[in-house]
């Protein structure tokens, strides 16, 4: 079992408590040095016919090591968390709330086979086991991960009320599963396969992560005193019960964007001309307590 330590996720939080939650463990320990290095520890190990992975850090680190599971090798690789970064948004949809669940979780070697979004762009491919956002909530993670992942889960939410003062609904093209294509502005466009996102917001509230299935959340436009009110309903899943929001569960979809836009990937933001998200059933295994 291979370990990818990212040392600087949680303000240096990793670095200093992956020895203690990792003691006893047989398990191959390796360091993260920047951006992308765990995808390419990942790919390695892979290559040399490793097919257990787990990720100490946040968000993104469990984002790199997802992606260099699945671009190299064969078979169905399994990945774990220990979530001792800022955000655990996919842990809480396979009950891994904390270090103390991701340790049962290393020592019982129980799996779940779980969903992959595949994310098809002009440069290549993604992969995504959380939420891949585009609009306000990518300017808001963009922001987060610039400014403010020092103040850990409260980033996201202080991103939220600076990115406020630009907030816009710009128009967007898509079509879901082979569909008449819709145009329309949108404040925000999630596609969704599991629950949360930045920690305790539940952006697809039901989603389940084995239901081969992806849920579109979408929010039309609206005044910023309107969406300064509607923000805490987030928390709740009741955003959906907004008449601008809506949802939709389906196995794919299909963008036309005129350009390179902000997406947030599971935590990540990368500058992307997304053509299509889509659905890849039972790609992995997770490590979850029993």
């Amino acid at each position: 079992m291979r370990v990818l330590v990212n040392p600087a996720a949680g303000g240096g939080r990793a670095g200093k408590l992956a020895a203690r939650w990792l003691d006893g463990l047989d398990v191959d320990v390796r360091t993260t040095v920047g951006p992308e290095h765990a995808t390419a520890l990942v790919r390695a190990g892979r290559e040399a016919g490793e097919s257990v992975f787990v990720a100490v850090g946040g968000d993104g680190t469990l984002f790199e090591v997802v992606n260099g599971a699945l671009s190299a090798g064969s078979g169905r690789p399994t990945v774990g968390i220990l979530p001792l970064g800022t955000g655990n948004s996919f842990g809480r949809d396979i009950g891994v709330n904390g270090p103390e669940d991701a340790r049962r979780a290393l020592e019982d070697r129980t799996t779940r086979t779980v969903d992959v979004l595949r994310l098809v762009h002009d440069d290549g491919e993604l992969f995504s086991i959380n939420l891949t956002g585009l609009g306000f909530s990518a300017a808001a993670g963009s922001l987060t991960n610039r400014r403010f992942k020092r103040f850990g889960a409260f980033g996201y939410v202080f991103a939220v009320l600076v990115e406020l003062s630009r907030l816009s609904a710009p128009v967007v093209r898509y079509r879901v599963d082979g569909a008449d294509w819709v145009t329309e502005p949108l404040v925000m466009l999630s596609l969704c396969n599991s629950q949360y996102t930045g920690g305790a917001m539940q952006m697809a509230p039901g989603a389940a992560i084995d239901d081969g299935r992806l849920d579109l959340v979408r929010l039309g436009p609206m005044s910023r005193t309107a969406f300064l009110r509607a923000f805490p309903k987030i928390f709740a899943g009741t955003h959906l019960d907004l008449p601008n929001a809506g949802l939709v569960r389906c196995t794919g979809v299909d963008l036309d964007l005129p350009g390179p836009v902000d997406v947030m990937i599971d935590g990540e933001v990368r500058s992307l001309r997304l053509t299509r998200v889509e659905v890849l059933p039972g790609a992995l295994e997770v490590l979850c307590p029993t």
